[in-house]
């Protein structure tokens, strides 16, 4: 075999890996994505905009303990439980996973409380909304099911099996908690049965998770095999990393809501809330490629695979790209739409789709860069762009959402994020010298005007499906049809070709082995 020969025979074996894994994740994320925005319709129209911004503020205090009631174990047991279970270092993985929960549990009591007392003050003084203090209990039950759903997920990730974590998440738990919470709000409880629906289905899904872990734990490591020792040092310096950078995210993410809550209250904050959820589906496929990629990049690197991760990510990135284009041209020119389907108090969020949307497509656009740094040990280079970035955050908030309410919250949030990406791909050019782009990219150009036309006449002659749900659905699977069509006739490279023998592969049930071979 030429060397040209092996090369695309482990491109192609990664590609494979990858497709089946993401494309499981992808899969729970599209159901649980179809039917959370139909609930989060139903929610929307029948608590409204008042009790949905106290939610929200709620869920910023819950996001801001959580920065540190993880101690950062989730991510190093993506990293840890990798390398301890390859290793055969079962002594170290029995600490991990069960001695490192029992560390979760303590330390999350006291942050339970912590939440308790201090949430009482913000909810009063700083978030002036004192019906929050009546939902604290329930938020910190969520807290700590979250903390532990978390780990044991990650978990799932470092054994490389999402298929059980997607199952169990995406379409155990949300079905689930959908359907506690429909009823409890039914029988009169409003905001409180939808936070006791959460706390329930929480409890499942961390049974769910537990089991999954302790069946894919090699037997030496098992909670009931032997007493663990203390967690290694290298678990606890790179959780404290991931602890550092949780709480530049938090800043990143969370700032533009505290900062809404204190100069606007909970309405706006609930109408940005809205908004901004919808802004997440645009990266469902970067999301989804990321959760595989992440690991498979330290593999990579280990053993110095710089030609073919480079390669990876280049294909990578053009797809993610390409299959976000429609999904964000739909909701860009729909977004007044899409707003008015969850009531007319939430229309004037419209902007915030826009502008938050523009901030998505950068992040796709430049792919898996901070996992790049994370995954590469350049995770002080990633701290670095994420305390500059808060910063900016915070600043740019503080000055536009007194002048601008909402507007101002989704312009600062678009720079941050958009800035926060640029800036992790520069210096993944500096750190790897990689760069996501080449001339194949030009190809994107010609689908992309297609579906732009396409979404302008279908928005042009929307009265003809007479339902806003109806047009958007239709708008949205033309787009994507016209998209396909087009880049598979004229856009595809010779590595695209892989990629799209493999995905077609995978969706006709094909053997791994009779299309991408054995990673021999």
């Amino acid at each position: 075999m030429t060397q040209e020969a092996a090369a695309t025979r482990q491109f192609r074996s990664h590609v494979g890996h990858i497709s089946r894994q993401s494309g499981i994740f992808f899969a729970g994320t599209i159901f649980t994505a179809a039917f959370s925005y139909v609930f989060k319709v139903y929610l929307a129209r029948v608590l409204g905009a008042e009790d949905l911004g106290i939610y929200a503020l709620g869920i910023t205090l819950v996001g801001f303990v959580s920065i540190f009631n993880s101690l950062g174990l989730a991510q190093s047991a993506v990293r840890f439980v990798a390398a301890y279970s390859a290793s055969g270092k079962f002594v170290e993985l029995h600490s991990l996973l069960w001695r490192g929960g029992g560390i979760l549990l303590l330390a999350n009591i006291g942050f339970a409380g912590l939440l308790l007392l201090f949430g009482r003050f913000v909810a009063v003084h700083v978030y002036h909304s004192p019906e929050l203090v009546r939902y604290l209990p329930w938020l910190a039950l969520i807290m700590i099911l979250g903390v532990f759903s978390n780990f044991y997920g990650k978990v799932l990730a470092g054994y490389r099996d999402l298929t059980h974590r997607t199952i169990i998440v995406n379409f155990v738990g949300s079905p689930l908690m959908m359907a506690t919470a429909l009823a409890l709000i039914l029988a009169g409880m409003r905001l409180r049965g939808y936070l006791l629906g959460q706390v329930l289905a929480a409890t499942v899904v961390c049974v769910l998770l537990f089991i999954a872990v302790r069946r894919l734990t090699p037997e030496p490591a098992r909670i009931t095999a032997q007493r663990g020792t203390a967690l290694r040092r290298e678990v606890w310096a790179f959780s404290a990393a991931m602890m550092g950078i949780s709480l530049m995210e938090f800043l990143m993410a969370q700032v533009d809501r505290i900062t809404l809550g204190y100069y606007a209250g909970a309405r706006a904050v609930g109408i940005y809330s809205v908004a901004a959820g919808l802004v997440v589906y645009v990266s469902l496929v970067l999301n989804s490629v990321n959760q595989v990629f992440s690991p498979m990049i330290s593999d990579l690197h280990t053993r110095g695979e710089s030609i073919l991760l480079s390669r990876l990510f280049q294909s990578l990135t053009k797809w993610v790209l390409g299959l976000t284009i429609p999904l964000a041209a739909v909701i860009i020119l729909f977004s007044r739409t899409l707003m008015r389907i969850f009531g007319h108090d939430f229309e004037e969020g419209w902007p915030i789709l826009i502008i938050g949307t523009i901030g998505q497509l950068v992040n796709c656009g430049v792919g898996s860069v901070g996992f790049l740094l994370l995954m590469s040990g350049n995770e002080r280079r990633l701290i670095k762009i994420q305390i500059v970035m808060a910063t900016i955050m915070v600043v740019l908030s503080l000055a536009l959402v007194p002048l601008w309410g909402v507007l101002g919250a989704a312009i600062a949030a678009a720079i941050t994020n958009a800035g926060t990406n640029l800036w992790n791909l520069i210096e993944v050019r500096s750190a790897l010298g990689f760069s996501p782009y080449n001339r194949s990219y030009l190809r994107l150009l010609l689908p992309t005007v297609a579906v732009i036309m396409v979404v302008v006449l279908l928005k042009k002659h929307a009265e003809v499906f007479r339902h806003d749900w109806l047009t958007v659905g239709t708008t949205t699977v033309a787009a994507y049809a016209v998209f396909t069509a087009i880049i598979f006739a004229f856009g595809l490279d010779a590595d695209d070709r892989l990629i799209a023998n493999e995905i077609w592969s995978r969706m006709r049930g094909k053997p791994v082995g009779t299309v991408a071979g054995a990673a021999s």
